[in-house]
């Protein structure tokens, strides 16, 4: 089967937008799960792929049609890969960027080791059942800061330094970001992955 609509398992805009530019050149179109009333899918999980499938296979059962999830988080080596997949809600339920951040911080006080990274997972399947999933991931290295700088991004972005920058990534232009960034990195490898296996 080739696959030219496919369903978003997200309700995310912004991810929209960039996964509908990324796989234009494809002629694939993606539609976000609201447009077919799709729930949020559970993720309680352990790793990141588990939660992307998760909500890929959530997503192709309710539609019937193939469907793309992610999962991302900020992995700090000297937490031993926290926050992980519990990124978006370290500083508790609902999920805030703030109080995350602020949690970060107080996680990080007394650490030396500041290496970080991004990680982002897309998982494609084809339906609910497909034996053989689409996996792309992506990675973006930087370190944490002691304090927060720029305005622009979301999550960490604001205490994520780029080194060979010298800016966060809440000080790089949306542009700029959509281009160096986990997801974008991801995204790239999930596209080579479709032109290489269009089936």
């Amino acid at each position: 089967m080739t696959i030219d609509k496919l369903v978003l398992a997200s309700n995310n805009p912004g991810k929209l937008r960039e996964l509908s530019s990324l796989l234009a050149p494809l002629q694939i179109e993606v539609l976000p799960q609201s447009t077919f009333g799709v729930p949020e899918a559970e993720e309680p999980h352990a790793t990141f792929v588990e939660n992307a499938l998760a909500k890929a296979r959530h997503a192709a059962a309710h539609t019937g049609l193939p469907a793309l999830a992610d999962d991302s988080g900020l992995c700090v080596t000297a937490l031993g890969g926290a926050p992980g997949v519990r990124s978006a809600r370290i500083g508790g339920e609902p999920s805030n960027d703030q109080r995350n951040n602020d949690k970060l911080l107080e996680m990080m006080r007394d650490v030396v080791d500041r290496r970080a990274h991004y990680y982002a997972i897309l998982v494609l399947v084809r339906h609910a059942d497909d034996p053989q999933p689409i996996i792309a991931d992506g990675e973006w290295h930087g370190e944490i800061l002691t304090a927060p700088r720029g305005a622009n991004g979301f999550g960490y972005d604001p205490l994520f330094w780029l080194p060979e920058m010298e800016q966060t990534a809440a000080e790089l232009p949306p542009e700029v970001k959509n281009v160096l960034s986990h997801r974008a990195a991801a995204f790239r490898h999930m596209a080579g992955r479709l032109k290489a296996h269009p089936e």
